[in-house]
């Protein structure tokens, strides 16, 4: 009975896992790299205004970095998908 309990906890485990590794999907992604990068966008245009007291230069910088940093941040997440150290 008990070797039956733990076989089954071991097959749901493994299930488990093999799902979780495959579920981020590229859509996923993207949504996370969009509401991070406004968060990280709006702090680059503080920054960037403190700095130059300028809102058009701040803008500008700020505009730069959103698309750039979205782009690093989509490929980065999806390298990450692929690692399974640390899944349960």
């Amino acid at each position: 009975m008990i070797a039956d309990q733990l076989i089954l906890n071991k097959k749901t485990a493994k299930s488990d896992f093999d799902t979780d590794k495959k579920s981020e999907s590229p859509v996923r992604s993207i949504a996370k790299a969009l509401s991070w990068r406004v968060v990280g966008t709006l702090d680059t245009l503080l920054i960037s205004y403190l700095l130059t007291g300028k809102i058009a230069i701040a803008a500008s910088i700020a505009s730069i970095d959103f698309v750039t940093k979205m782009i690093l941040y989509f490929f980065h997440e999806r390298a990450w998908n692929m690692v399974t150290w640390g899944k349960k």
